[in-house]
């Protein structure tokens, strides 16, 4: 197997940076591609009681084990397998259980601060901001929140006010410029899609025609 192909989709919370994964998932063979999630590397406090859990700050490059996802990526770049954690948002703990993942020839890394940190960016084959208006993002936060994480509407706003959106901000939309591709309306635009799609193919006929060529 060729090192794979590595995607890098970032944007705000409530971007639409799922919807642009799926679309791509999609318009790709689903066999051929792995999706690695920012959010399953924060890291693990289990050292700390839950109280001083939800004091921090989640919305900070810091919070986020980005040694360990640079390992697994690494890793699954090499071909070789990782067990990839998942994160209990409900307790703010990283479980037992792990998740094995395959490489395979293209990976996505979904997440908001993955353009931040430079060692992720120089990993990435393609990188794309999906770009969304400001009161877009923050329903679908607190709706996401609410429904998914077990989080009070009280906390949802208070946590954006308070970090979410100045760490918006100080890093996520500086991150833009190193994009490859900037995706608006939320992931909704289907011609932005399709050239993203259209390129990850045009680097995989590329890539098969230097490998062939050395036959």
């Amino acid at each position: 197997m060729n090192r794979p192909i590595l995607i890098g989709i970032t944007g705000g919370t409530g971007s639409g940076k799922t919807t642009v994964t799926r679309a791509i998932y999609e318009s790709l063979s689903e066999k051929n591609i792995c999706i690695i999630e920012q959010d399953s590397y924060y890291k693990d406090q289990k050292h700390l009681s839950f109280e001083e859990r939800t004091k921090t700050n989640y919305d900070h490059p810091l919070a986020f084990d980005t040694d360990l996802l640079l390992e697994h990526l690494n890793i699954l770049l090499d071909c070789k397998p990782i067990e990839k954690p998942i994160y209990d948002f409900s307790n703010h703990i990283r479980r037992d259980k792990t998740i094995r993942v395959i490489p395979k020839d293209i990976i996505i890394l979904e997440g908001i601060m993955i353009l931040e940190d430079e060692r992720l960016r120089d990993l990435m084959d393609i990188k794309i901001f999906v770009d969304t208006d400001a009161d877009v993002r923050v329903i679908r936060r607190i709706l996401r929140d609410i429904t998914d994480r077990d989080r009070s509407l009280e906390s949802v706003i208070t946590q954006y006010l308070k970090t979410v959106k100045p760490a918006h901000q100080q890093f996520i939309e500086p991150s833009k410029k190193y994009a490859d591709i900037i995706i608006p309306e939320g992931g909704h635009n289907k011609v932005a899609i399709d050239i993203v799609v259209a390129k990850v193919k045009a680097i995989i006929s590329e890539k098969q025609k230097n490998n062939n060529s050395y036959i």
